[in-house]
């Protein structure tokens, strides 16, 4: 086998040095491998294209991380895509070469603030993880560097202001990709205050209000990383051997909230890109929560208590196949704002991205703190849907069936409550309180239909967990109810065929 040493930076010095006449336009904090597996591969592809002609420089967050061999490498790595596509099995690879250089600020503090000197700098992208983006009162504006994500972009932007004696046209455009709502106003706020504590000049903060552009973004795309189990295979196909290696879905898409300047700036849909810029993200984010993540909320515990264990395990199950599809097209969709076609293809591609035997995606993973996820995910559209229709949709209150059933023990230990499927033990994670309420709950179970009732009539009246009274709901405890039953009493695999 060829050796990285050898091959990989006589690729990168051909390749490097095509792309060494482009200006750094994008500063990067987070070079792992989501960023690297969606961001950094449309640059790539808009370079291709000569739409953007602009590279990346990638910032080292945290104090341990990846830039030196981000720079041994030149920047350069692979990126293999693949899952279904139309029903069938696609794999495509690229090798990218959107990133110029990688810089440690905990080692190179002053190379970091020479960034903003850069006049065509642009755009600062982020995945700095969700606890990223918080305020820390403790950072200080001596700090080489701060120790928070605000922090070290509140210095940088006061260096670029410095600079540039608060010229707004090199104000910069914030692309955080932190899996968090309204990551872009988050973000903001924290930037403000970390000025505030350090009692920053007023017009630095006039100038990072008006000249700045904080967006909120929605990222998708599952980058499954460095495929360790198979990495000797893919270095013998690819001829070299490559440390930065990434795998993702074939699956991509970018929601852009902010002004409708930047789809100019940023071509991403010219150059093919699954990606929309609007000025308010609310029905994309909608869409994604009650689709993607709604889908697996709705089906994985019931899934799981009928033996499986992973997702692509329940899009083989023709019978849970055909649920998904179902609560998808008669009970979510519906209840959604943007066209209906547009619904039912981002549904479509969903499945798709369920199906794909590249990624094995735990059940038990997805079961974390369900409670919380049901009522973010699908109560909103159970709601609407008995309001609109005046009945129960029987797909989505069957999540709350399996819920009950799912979290079914009456032991708690080392943080989990104890279930049983078919005599094999599984972990119950959720909030302490909701698993002591069920662990006392179920010991009260004595295999009657009045028991049965009864549980489900004291679940669905916590409003601590709901937000509300759900036996205000007409016909959802008598649904749930006996739905339970039969998931008690005939397993829920016949369960589902019930439906």
């Amino acid at each position: 086998m060829t050796t990285s040493t050898t091959v990989l930076p006589k690729l990168s010095a051909e390749i490097v040095e095509k792309g060494a006449a482009l200006p750094e336009r994008v500063l990067q904090f987070g070079e792992g491998g989501f960023l690297r597996g969606f961001v950094d591969w449309m640059i790539h592809g808009m370079n291709q294209k000569g739409e953007f002609n602009g590279r990346i420089a990638v910032v080292q967050p945290i104090a341990r991380g990846m830039i030196r061999e981000l720079n041994q490498q030149n920047g350069l790595y692979t990126l293999l895509m693949r899952g279904v596509e139309n029903g069938k099995v696609v794999e495509r690879t690229e090798l990218i070469n959107a990133i110029s250089r990688g810089i440690n600020p905990y080692i190179h503090f002053a190379d970091f603030l020479a960034c903003a000197h850069n006049a065509d700098l642009r755009f600062v992208v982020s995945n700095t993880t969700e606890a990223g983006i918080v305020y820390k009162p403790e950072d200080k504006l001596s700090d080489t560097p701060q120790a928070s994500f605000p922090g070290k972009l509140t210095r940088f932007l006061l260096e670029r202001y410095q600079v540039f004696q608060g010229d707004k046209s090199k104000g910069l455009v914030m692309l955080p990709c932190e899996l968090i709502d309204r990551n872009g106003d988050k973000l903001k706020k924290a930037v403000l205050q970390m000025a505030e504590n350090w009692a920053l000049a007023p017009e630095f903060t006039a100038w990072v209000n008006s000249a700045c552009i904080f967006t909120n973004t929605l990222v998708d795309r599952i980058v499954t990383g460095y495929p360790k189990a198979e990495i000797g295979q893919l270095w013998e196909k690819a001829g070299y051997e490559d440390n930065l290696y990434v795998t993702s879905e074939l699956f991509h898409f970018w929601v852009i909230e902010g002004p409708e300047s930047l789809r100019a700036e940023l071509p991403l849909e010219k150059c093919g890109f699954h990606a929309v810029f609007t000025t308010d993200m609310t029905p994309y984010r909608e869409r994604k929560v009650r689709i993607l993540n709604g889908s697996h909320t709705g089906m994985a515990l019931g899934a799981y208590l009928a033996g499986k264990t992973f997702v692509g395990d329940c899009m083989k199950d023709p019978v849970i196949y055909s649920h998904i599809q179902k609560m998808l097209n008669e009970e979510i969709i519906p209840m959604l704002t943007l066209p209906k076609a547009e619904l039912e293809a981002f549904a479509a591609a969903v499945l798709e991205r369920f199906a794909n035997p590249f990624i094995d995606h735990e059940l038990l993973s997805i079961s974390l703190n369900s409670v919380s996820k049901y009522t973010a995910r699908n109560l909103p559209i159970l709601e609407q849907y008995i309001a609109r229709n005046g009945a129960v949709p029987k797909r989505l209150a069957f999540g709350i069936s399996a819920l009950l059933a799912f979290y079914r023990g009456t032991e708690i230990r080392n943080g989990a409550l104890i279930g049983d499927r078919d005599g094999d033990e599984y972990p119950i994670k959720d909030n302490h309180e909701i698993l002591e309420w069920f662990a006392e709950a179920w010991q009260k179970y004595d295999g009657t239909a009045a028991s049965v009732s009864a549980l489900v009539d004291a679940a669905l009246a916590q409003k601590t967990w709901w937000g509300k009274d759900l036996r205000a709901l007409p016909g959802l405890a008598a649904v749930v109810s006996a739905q339970l039953q039969t998931i008690l009493t005939l397993g829920a695999a016949e369960a589902f065929a019930t439906l």
